[in-house]
């Protein structure tokens, strides 16, 4: 693993072939690359050393104007929506293998941008994004509305059509996964779209820009619009011409977008926001296995996942043995460079997601919880901490309540299948969850009875292109990936006509 000293060179000698040239960063309007309309940049720092890589255009409102304006013109006069589903399915299917083809430049984007894991970026997101585009690219020619039996003389059917324009507003989390999950649906309904990616990781959605106008998408129908929450997002969120908003982000942010929505044309948004997720492990587990899902649930992506289960409950009868090997298994999670083969946690995405993290493990020792493991920055530059876990959590601590977007576990002992119900469904949140047991029984009683949009049984982040992904309760709604996402970037349009002297109905 590359040392402290070695990473805040930003090149190690072992992986400075992975860097790559950071070769765009201006807006992407109407098919052209271009400035801000201010003139302003704002810098790309890179989580693996705390250094500036990039400066990008900082787009504001003015710039969405622009963008809306190229998506409207696009949407209603250009080739896009008039195309047929084959021909856009076709489209789609060239952008996934120029992805395919730059796999390499990409996961290195990612690496130094996100902090994310460049192996795990090359065989599983990088993959995961090119073969959303050719799920939907495979959906597009399949868009269609039913015929009605209708109680009189009438004829009746109805239209499945493209909502619009639409304005995506990405995370930072997987700027790229999450980036097709909008993107690649909507582009097969047949929908323009603005999408403002997050000012802290804007490098892959311009690249993508980039190889979305090579495969022949035409101008103005995929427009990035890079820029602040307060200012990009806002003006997305409230203005006038855009059809539908989706965000995904955290709740606070979300209810502004939806209140923007509301205030201006009451434009529908899907959101997918936070979540405290609960794994619930009971008696009967393979402990061995328990363990390892658990400790990949929080720390997976450096703990900043919407889905990551945060919230551990162990029943008592393994608690013990559990405890003894969690914090022994632990340490095989090594923090480093994210370029490097050998690390499994990588940076914090910024100093701000940073700090945040270590204020949080500075509540838990506060609150009285007992630190099993980690709990302190892992290296003396870039924005790396080691992987904690909490033991002797209570429910009213911080660490309990609050999502907290890093590598923190809170460990709990539950006593029976009530109580474990109880616990896990005591949160704002209803993003996803996890339950470890070799019984039928428990899991077909446990995963009907949490309030979550997704319950992984013997497993967990079991996410798959065709699974419909969302939240209940404060952690939004509306579902990603699965043929649920195509249609929400689709509305229902009623067609009915008299009939006369028809022998039948």
């Amino acid at each position: 693993m590359a040392t402290s000293e070695e990473i805040s060179n930003g090149k190690t000698s072992s992986f400075s072939n992975l860097i790559p040239t950071i070769k765009f960063t201006q807006l992407f309007i109407n098919g052209q690359f271009v400035d801000a309309v201010s003139g302003r940049t704002l810098e790309t720092i890179s989580p693996r050393t705390g250094e500036v890589i990039a400066r990008v255009a900082e787009g504001d409102s003015a710039d969405v104007d622009l963008a809306v304006a190229a998506a409207r013109q696009a949407f209603d006069h250009g080739p896009w929506p008039r195309m047929s589903g084959f021909a856009r399915g076709r489209v789609l299917s060239k952008f996934a293998d120029l992805i395919d083809q730059n796999a390499d430049e990409l996961a290195g984007l990612e690496s130094i941008d996100a902090g994310k894991l460049f192996t795990f970026n090359k065989m599983a997101d990088i993959p995961f994004a090119a073969n959303l585009l050719r799920y939907y690219a495979g959906a597009a020619d399949k868009i269609h509305g039913d015929v009605l039996k209708m109680s009189r003389e009438l004829h009746g059917y109805t239209l499945l059509e493209p909502i619009g324009v639409v304005g995506h507003i990405i995370p930072w989390n997987f700027p790229c996964t999450l980036f097709f999950s909008k993107v690649a649906p909507a582009l097969a309904a047949g929908c323009t779209m603005v999408v403002k990616p997050a000012e802290q990781t804007p490098l892959s959605a311009l690249f993508f820009a980039h190889l979305a106008r090579e495969a022949g998408i035409p101008d103005g129908v995929m427009n990035v619009v890079v820029g602040y929450g307060a200012t990009a997002g806002a003006a997305i969120s409230a203005h006038m011409d855009v059809d539908k908003v989706s965000f995904t982000g955290s709740t606070e942010v979300g209810r502004k977008v939806m209140q923007a929505a509301a205030l201006s044309n009451l434009k529908p948004v899907s959101l997918e926001l936070g979540g405290k997720s609960p794994v619930l492990i009971f008696d009967d587990a393979d402990v061995d296995k328990a363990v390892d899902l658990a400790l990949l649930a929080i720390f997976y992506n450096k703990g900043e996942v919407c889905a990551a289960g945060s919230r551990v409950f162990v029943q008592e009868g393994i608690y013990d043995e559990f405890v003894k090997k969690l914090a022994v298994k632990a340490k095989e999670w090594t923090v480093g460079d994210p370029l490097d083969p050998t690390t499994r946690v990588g940076p914090q995405v910024n100093k701000t997601q940073f700090e945040r993290v270590l204020s949080y493990i500075e509540h838990g020792k506060r609150e009285g919880a007992t630190l099993l493991t980690g709990g302190k920055p892992a290296a003396e530059t870039g924005f790396y901490i080691q992987p904690t876990v909490f033991t002797d959590v209570k429910e009213d601590m911080m660490i309990s309540r609050d999502e907290i977007f890093g590598p923190v576990m809170a460990l709990m002992k539950f006593k029976t299948i009530e109580e474990g119900i109880k616990y896990a469904n005591n949160t704002k949140y209803g993003l996803a969850s996890g339950i470890v047991t070799k019984s039928l029984d428990i899991a077909n009683t446990v995963s009907r009875s949490i309030k979550a949009g997704v319950v992984w049984i013997n497993c967990y982040h079991g996410f798959d292109i065709d699974c419909p992904f969302g939240g209940y309760k404060m952690s939004g709604f509306g579902k990603d990936f699965g043929m649920e996402a195509l249609h929400k970037y689709l509305q229902t349009k009623a067609v009915v006509t008299p009939i006369y002297n028809s022998p039948w109905l």
